[in-house]
């Protein structure tokens, strides 16, 4: 007597009935253990859970670890690796020619904050409609382990070599200069990383995300602040997270009073739980300071540090019509005889 062979268990499907594999990428080649493959994850998973058509997203990088990292993710979307450090003007010129797309940027606290600052903080200025991912390992892991500009003074390298320059913070950076949605998370924390970055899919503006991801080649080992031990012991969250898609039923409630709510543009809903701390994600001058006394006690603060609803971004500002520029016709785009005449006629 023979039985019939068990099929296996349907696939999940998300809300646009596609399952996990579509949203998946190359296998990685980094290093086992490297906090980057965790931060990959999450991605794949927030973007399918959002329901985001993953071929209808572009996502870039500049060099280094971190920018291998959208290989692994998202296949079948449109992907650039930038110049080193160049991430943000190159996304700057796609999200102009085509602002219909959501966009995502994966980048290094090298490529952010050493070659790449300059373009960092003009995009911050702008207000640029992207979701800026900062794999922030605190060395230069392509380069042989290097400190990189957001070491902490008294970090040590594996061969006792302690650091002395002060760190750039790259979220002090961002609330100062003009992202709308800044937040830090561990890679090791999969809960509020996976919040932060869905909150960020469904944020109308910049979101900077620094997400400390630990180099397991060249800093994770005593003496480090970058390392898996260190940020277990260290890490203060400033709030639990809860994101509540637009498409899903609102059903948990925290008590009144303990709690701030963002809705989202598309209608998402963002819930900030306080914890022990008296902190106000709405306050930049409290999200500010909130992070200068963090580096006092030598605690990292994680969460969403700062987030500003309805401030407009580069493309609103542009007045860009809502058609891509990039599909218009030549016969939209291109001046007639008339106007260059009459534009000629203006300068005599």
């Amino acid at each position: 007597m023979s039985t019939a062979a068990s099929s296996p268990p349907p696939k999940k499907l998300n809300i646009i009935q596609l399952d996990m594999g579509a949203y998946r990428g190359g296998k990685t080649t980094l290093c086992a253990g490297c906090g980057h493959n965790a931060v990959t994850e999450r991605v794949t998973e927030a973007f399918w859970e959002m329901g985001i058509q993953p071929w209808q997203v572009m996502k870039f990088s500049g060099i280094g670890c971190a920018a291998k990292t959208p290989a692994y993710f998202l296949g079948s979307a449109h992907g650039l690796n930038a110049v080193h450090g160049r991430a943000p003007t190159v996304a700057t010129g796609a999200i102009v020619a085509n602002q219909t797309l959501p966009s995502i940027v994966v980048t290094g606290d090298g490529d952010t904050a050493s070659i790449g600052m300059g373009h960092f903080v003009h995009m911050l200025r702008r207000n640029l409609p992207l979701i800026y991912v900062i794999e922030n390992n605190g060395v230069y892991g392509l380069t042989k382990g290097q400190f990189s500009a957001t070491a902490d003074i008294g970090s040590t390298l594996k061969s006792g070599t302690s650091n002395d320059l002060p760190p750039i913070d790259c979220c002090l950076a961002a609330i100062e200069l003009g992202a709308t949605f800044v937040a830090r998370s561990f890679s090791g924390d999969k809960r509020q990383l996976s919040a932060i970055l869905k909150a960020a899919i469904a944020h109308k503006g910049l979101s900077v995300i620094d997400v400390i991801s630990p180099c397991v080649t060249f800093n994770d080992h005593i003496g480090s602040t970058r390392s898996y031990a260190y940020m277990k012991d260290h890490e203060e969250a400033v709030q639990e997270l809860e994101f509540i898609a637009y498409f899903e039923d609102i059903t948990v409630e925290f008590d009144e009073g303990a709690t701030t709510e963002v809705r989202m543009h598309d209608g998402s809903l963002l819930r900030l739980k306080k914890l022990a701390r008296d902190y106000d994600a709405l306050d930049k001058m409290k999200a500010v300071n909130a992070i200068h006394e963090s580096v006092r006690t030598g605690e990292v603060l994680t969460g969403v540090l700062y987030v500003e609803e309805g401030t407009p971004t580069l493309v609103d500002r542009l007045n860009l019509i809502d058609e891509p520029l990039t599909t218009l016709p030549e016969s939209r785009v291109r001046p007639s005889a008339e106007a260059l005449a009459q534009v000629m006629d203006d300068f005599r």
